[in-house]
């Protein structure tokens, strides 16, 4: 199945900012509690965007660790590579690598591979669950995070009470821990499964528009059924504006709980 899908540094980063001003809980610090990573580690972050990840690994070992991040977007690799020298001293190398083609390594490569919110965009599950596979060590792991069935339901529950119609199905909650999660299973010795909760709590409806804005824009494709144009956008942001301002008058706070899986596989 191929999955239409297009993410924007702005996008990108609005999320990651929301996430980081309004949750209750630090998804970075949870990662590494369940991962106790080594130093001197070889690790691979595909889907690395503008380098978040690697960043995170990178500091946490003290800069004794290989690390190199994989993304398709040329975009977002320059915004990574900008950010490299000064948070982490150009150490993590930066590469364009597409999760659906054959990855650029030997194998048994890696230590770890990490996957963050981006592993359910592949197109061909066996494939590309075989290749991270395929490029770790025995014994190295494969760690992947993504939303659950029950991720950010208020979010959805807005957007269907504004638009009036059924939320199309994302490629994340649809098949993250179901399809995704069973060729894991089926190609890995081992699997743990962790989640992890992060209820982000907005007072007023301007961050909440701010996250929806770019969360129906990171890719557009996805909700064709709810817009096609930007007329069509701006108007649905204005119907989500207008149900989020009334709901914060009469119910008080939106909290919307981000519901993630962890999987750590071992090959």
């Amino acid at each position: 199945m191929k999955i239409e899908y297009r993410e924007t540094t702005d996008d990108l980063l609005t999320r990651i900012d929301i996430h980081q001003k309004y949750g209750g809980r630090n998804i970075d610090q949870w990662m590494l509690e369940v991962l106790q990573l080594q130093k001197d580690m070889h690790i691979l972050d595909v889907g690395c965007g503008a380098g978040k990840q690697c960043f995170v690994f990178d500091k946490a070992l003290g800069g004794e660790a290989e690390i190199t991040g994989g993304d398709i977007s040329v975009e977002l690799l320059e915004k990574a590579r900008q950010e490299n020298r000064v948070k982490a001293g150009g150490r993590v190398k930066f590469i364009e690598l597409d999760f659906d083609k054959r990855f650029p390594f030997e194998d048994d490569r890696f230590d770890l591979l990490s996957a963050c919110f981006t592993i359910y965009y592949m197109s061909d599950i066996p494939f590309t669950v075989g290749e991270m596979h395929r490029v770790l060590k025995p014994e190295g792991r494969l760690f992947t995070s993504g939303p659950m069935p029950d991720n950010k339901r208020v979010f959805y529950d807005i957007i269907r009470e504004a638009t009036g119609k059924q939320i199309p199905p994302m490629p994340g909650s649809s098949r993250y821990g179901t399809q995704i999660l069973d060729m894991i299973k089926a190609t890995f010795s081992k699997v743990e499964v962790h989640i992890f909760e992060n209820p982000l709590t907005f007072e007023s409806f301007e961050p909440f528009i701010a996250y929806t804005q770019a969360s129906l824009s990171e890719d557009r494709k996805l909700w064709k059924s709810l817009f096609d144009d930007k007329a069509g956008f701006e108007r649905v942001i204005a119907q989500i504006t207008d149900v989020a301002a009334r709901r914060i008058a009469k119910d008080g706070p939106i909290v919307m709980t981000k519901v993630v899986g962890g999987f750590v596989a071992t090959k």
